[in-house]
């Protein structure tokens, strides 16, 4: 039978109902405002937490509160540990690799040092939350480079830099942690020695185990398909848990390298799974934020002082600058790079969710420093959220390390459609990439000076050589149906299925042709084909924008233009819009916009044209 909650207490269900709540809905508002999403969980957290006192975690749900919370941080570190590819860092620029091999311990190395002398902690708590602090937050780092549109070497060494320390950051919180729970054992040193390199040796060969056993099942299909993702939740509980009974805490350690096992294995099904499990992880760091801020009280909050203070002055303008400087010293990364990436080190819930169970879990050994680090983390990630959020941008500007123009749009296939379209846009100032794995096909982009890409899009070189994070649109237009609805498919849920499209497929509505409307993009040009485009562009029709106003409306241009087909519409406020195709809608531009349209060569243009390809009115 469930117990009563006391007076004012919600029910678990109600508190579980609310953290997802409130953790989800942060994430959507901070999307649609363009805003960090942990600013928005930090104060929702605050706000029904210790502001209103809505919800307590500890009296709401109880003793699940820390085991929970403990399986959720195992989920997120075997997510970043599935991050680590090897191959990826090898193929990387000498920056990155820097910035991982020398960059990583120099940082645990400055943090720990600041966090004893300055904030005050011990040598065991300050190692345990160093090793913490290296983490600069994949998700946080994201949607800031997006904003600030960074050029493509500093842009990529903060995106890499973000990626790969993810999970070493939290390997060496891990084993700096083991380290502490030996020597808070009261054990003779020997003794000490050996039950650390038993319980990290004993941690890694389950890892180990865990990942090849995962992989070889996975590899020789003795796992159906859907059954692959239940499966690695179960073997990954099994070995946290196996673990953790061996030596406390340990299985942190185990879950970490089952998942860079994991991300060497070469499955073939591996997208798909690291696609699913960063899902999971978002619904995780959400919701154990959400439970870390709620749990805050005045007395915990209390505890930052002037110290506090000092302490994330010194790791935003010291511990992180000097770091990094001298992991990039004598590198071919120009001065002004080198400064923008030391001077912008934002962290993110993960390093909130891991520090405050580590720094429970320190507490627990007796060690009363470790209940600091719950709202360091929350002063350290908020203050460097905020500051790089506003100063980013700025810095870049003044350093001249922005990318010129608005977002771009990557068009995979060469035909002379895409070519016309590519050419338009690049009159319009949007920046464009032709991919297309026949170099014949490109050659009209090559002859027009438009930027190309010789390859398959979805390619590992393209993955790690090509910097996509100035596109925020995708468009499929080969004569490939199938690798059209391939394409926009893979890339729809890193740029949104919003900016995606496709040209219409042929027979679309026949059964032997028809596909799930999960599949695939938007359909966009008039809902023609590929086939239906090459005949109008050698039947003389022509690419052109045209400037709309207030003397020069949507219905002056339909009037001259009645077979015109719209394409898109750039405005100067909004960027640019593709325009969806629906077979019963026409497609309604802004009242003043640079409309992007097909039409006949024969029609009287509002202006004089350009040229024969793509025209400009």
């Amino acid at each position: 039978m469930m117990a009563t909650p006391v007076d004012g207490a919600l029910t678990p269900v109600t508190a579980f109902a609310l953290v997802g709540a409130l953790g989800v809905g942060s994430q959507w508002l901070a999307w649609k405002l363009r805003l960090p999403a942990i600013v928005l969980m930090l104060a929702a957290g605050l706000l029904v937490g210790p502001v209103l006192g809505v919800f307590d975690p500890v009296r709401d749900i109880g003793p699940l509160m820390t085991p929970m919370i403990s399986i959720a941080v195992a989920i997120i570190l075997f997510e970043g540990g599935m991050t680590l590819n090897f191959h990826s860092l090898v193929g990387a620029a000498e920056g990155v690799r820097r910035l991982v091999v020398l960059g990583a311990p120099l940082g645990w190395l400055t943090s720990t040092l600041a966090l004893h002398y300055v904030a005050g902690l011990g040598w065991g708590s300050a190692a345990v939350f160093g090793g913490i602090l290296i983490v600069t937050g994949p998700t946080v780092i994201a949607p800031l480079l997006r904003t600030a549109r960074l050029q493509r070497r500093p842009s990529a060494l903060l995106q890499w830099e973000a990626i790969v320390n993810d999970p070493v950051g939290a390997l060496a919180a891990v084993l700096a942690f083991e380290v502490l729970v030996v020597t808070q054992s009261n054990l003779e040193l020997g003794h000490a020695a050996w039950e650390l390199v038993r319980g990290i040796g004993f941690a890694t060969l389950i890892g180990v185990a865990a990942g090849w056993g995962v992989a070889q099942a996975f590899k020789r299909g003795k796992v159906a398909e859907y059954m692959k993702v239940p499966v690695l939740f179960s073997v990954l509980l099994g070995a946290f848990a196996l673990s953790d009974a061996m030596l406390h805490e340990s299985g942190l350690l185990a879950v970490t390298i089952m998942g860079i096992w994991i991300a060497n294995a070469d499955l073939p099904s591996y997208a798909e799974m690291r696609r699913f499990k960063e899902h999971a992880t978002i619904l995780l760091v959400s919701g154990v934020f959400i439970l870390l801020a709620a749990s805050m009280n005045l007395e915990t909050l209390s505890v930052l002082n002037w110290r506090s203070l000092a302490f994330v002055v010194v790791i935003i303008a010291v511990a992180r600058p000097v770091s990094v400087l001298l992991a990039l010293a004598f590198t071919k990364v120009p001065l002004k790079e080198r400064l923008l990436v030391a001077f912008t080190g934002p962290r993110g819930v993960v390093l909130v969710a891991v520090a405050g169970l580590f720094g429970e879990r320190i507490t627990a050994l007796g060690l009363e420093d470790g209940a600091i680090i719950a709202p360091l983390a929350f002063a350290i990630v908020t203050a460097t959220v905020v500051l790089h959020g506003f100063t980013l941008a700025p810095l870049a500007r003044f350093l001249g390390l922005t990318a010129a123009g608005q977002p771009g749009v990557v068009i995979v296939g060469g035909s002379p459609f895409a070519t016309a379209l590519a050419e338009v846009l690049g009159k319009l100032e949007v920046p464009v990439l032709i991919s297309d794995a026949n170099l014949v096909r490109l050659r009209g982009a090559r002859n027009a000076g438009l930027k190309t890409f010789y390859g398959d899009i979805l390619s590992e070189t393209a993955e790690f050589g090509l910097d996509l994070i100035g596109y925020e649109k995708v468009i499929a237009a080969t004569e490939n149906d199938a690798y059209n609805t391939l394409v926009t498919t893979d890339l729809a849920p890193e740029y949104g299925r919003e900016n995606v499209f496709q040209l219409r497929r042929d027979n679309p509505e026949s059964g032997r042709h028809n596909l799930p409307s999960t599949l695939g993009g938007k359909r966009f040009a008039g809902g023609l084909t590929y086939s239906e485009l090459q005949q109008k562009i050698r039947e003389g029709w022509q690419l052109r924008s045209t400037r709309l106003s207030e003397e020069f409306t949507v219905d002056n241009f339909r009037e001259r233009n009645p077979d015109g087909i719209l394409i898109g519409e750039l405005q100067d406020r909004n960027g640019l819009r593709f325009f969806e195709f629906h077979p019963d809608q026409t497609p309604k531009p802004s009242k003043e916009a640079r409309l992007i349209h097909l039409s006949p060569k024969s029609e009287t243009p509002s202006q004089p044209s350009a040229d024969a390809g793509a025209a400009q009115d």
